[in-house]
């Protein structure tokens, strides 16, 4: 590709400096890049076409008269690191997400166990000397409720463990890319 092609990519003018190259490139590449059209792997393909034109132009004009091949290359693995950490960050978000709403349902159902236990228990006393049955029946939700109350509560520990890991990941990872940037 030619500087002429790769600026006309870019939506550039002759005389874009070196700054205004990587910008352009930016915020292109945010547009474009293929992980936006995840859901429709039409869409999906055509943005890996277009995103590959992207990252030739930006080479072929960042290496353009700015020096050797091995700062060329070096400047080339950085950029493939950048856009591999960015797609960690990315997957970090969407399984945060998830294991989010995981524990939000937990906390709903041990919530809901707690409140079987106090009623049941409740139920049970009262009915403890006028229907032995309904005190048993008591009894037994009381029981339930607790059970499923404590379970539930041990799975928002792991899950709230799981959802400081990937925070923990993703302080590490925004790190690295203030170094490479």
């Amino acid at each position: 590709m030619n500087r002429a092609e790769a600026l006309r990519l870019l939506g550039l003018d002759d005389d874009a400096t070196l700054d205004e190259i990587k910008t352009a490139y930016k915020e292109t590449a945010q547009i474009l890049h293929p992980d936006k059209f995840a859901g429709n792997r039409k869409l999906q393909k055509r943005a890996e076409e277009q995103f590959k034109n992207l990252q030739e132009a930006y080479e072929a004009l960042s290496r353009g008269g700015s020096g050797s091949k091995a700062r060329s290359s070096a400047r080339s693995s950085s950029h493939s690191r950048v856009v591999e950490l960015e797609s960690k960050l990315r997957g970090i978000a969407a399984a945060r997400v998830q294991l989010q709403q995981q524990r939000d349902a937990f906390i709903d159902r041990r919530r809901t166990g707690l409140m079987l236990l106090i009623g049941g228990a409740v139920a049970a006393l009262f009915a403890r000397w006028r229907i032995p049955w309904l005190a048993g029946l008591g009894g037994a939700v009381a029981f339930w409720g607790g059970f499923d109350a404590f379970t539930a509560h041990r799975s928002v520990g792991d899950l709230t463990k799981q959802i400081n890991n990937l925070n923990n990941e993703k302080k590490q990872i925004l790190a690295e890319l203030e170094e490479l940037e």
